[in-house]
């Protein structure tokens, strides 16, 4: 487990910065950032409801096997991949920096952990009968 926290720190500056450079790259490419009177192609509030929806219905289909560690992680994988809709979709509706940034740590920080998830489930496999 050290070894995959110790991973997650060496990887999470990565992303963060790669995440970045890609959001300059897209404001670079695209002409800039939408101004503030320049609305999303999707509405806020609808890109919100819809990654409620996704996250809602990922965990209500979590596959369940009593095992509470197992059902934690499968549930948790689509509440993180929620956050990280959430974060995109506000990402497309502020150009406040304090909130760019939250969301930009959101993505990278929930995107590894998501990953810690995958790894711990696939080194926890139930014995097949």
């Amino acid at each position: 487990m050290r070894a995959a926290i110790a991973a997650c720190l060496v990887v999470l500056p990565l992303l963060a910065a790669g995440a970045q450079a890609q959001e300059h790259h897209h404001e670079h490419h695209h002409g800039g950032a939408e101004s503030a009177d320049s609305a999303p192609a999707t509405p806020f509030s609808a890109l919100m409801n819809n990654a409620m929806s996704v996250m809602d219905a990922g965990m209500r289909q979590a596959p369940m096997n009593g095992n509470p560690d197992h059902d934690f992680v499968t549930m948790m994988m689509p509440h993180h991949q929620g956050a990280v809709d959430m974060a995109k979709a506000v990402l497309l509706s502020t150009q406040d920096p304090e909130i760019r940034n939250l969301a930009l740590g959101i993505i990278a920080e929930q995107q590894i952990e998501i990953k810690v998830m995958q790894a711990w489930l696939q080194n926890h496999k139930e014995p097949t009968k």
